[in-house]
């Protein structure tokens, strides 16, 4: 799980609850993903907002990139909220659970 993606989202004004509900139907979507193997919808502040999900590998992760919910941030975006930040990034270290 050493490569995942940081997604940074800011709301259009007075669409907060859009982007929550939106951040919420994702969920479904990366479930089908067998390559996504941990995905978050995050909250910054008032109207900023993000996902935090995870790949074991470059393979999963760019799969991720090309499938349903990229197309769905491109499709909602400028109606939902600002173009999208998206940030490749790697772990360095990670507590294993016990």
């Amino acid at each position: 799980m050493n490569k995942p993606l940081l997604v940074r989202l800011q709301s259009i004004k007075v669409r907060e609850d859009d982007v929550r509900d939106f951040l919420n139907q994702g969920l479904s979507i990366v479930e089908g993903e067998p390559g996504t193997v941990r995905w978050f919808g995050i909250q910054f502040g008032p109207s900023s907002f993000g996902i935090f999900d995870a790949f074991p590998d470059d393979d999963g992760r760019q799969a991720h990139l090309s499938g349903a919910v990229a197309q769905a941030l491109s499709q909602k975006s400028g109606e939902l909220f600002e173009e999208p930040t998206i940030e490749l990034i790697d772990v360095v270290v990670e507590k294993q659970p016990a």
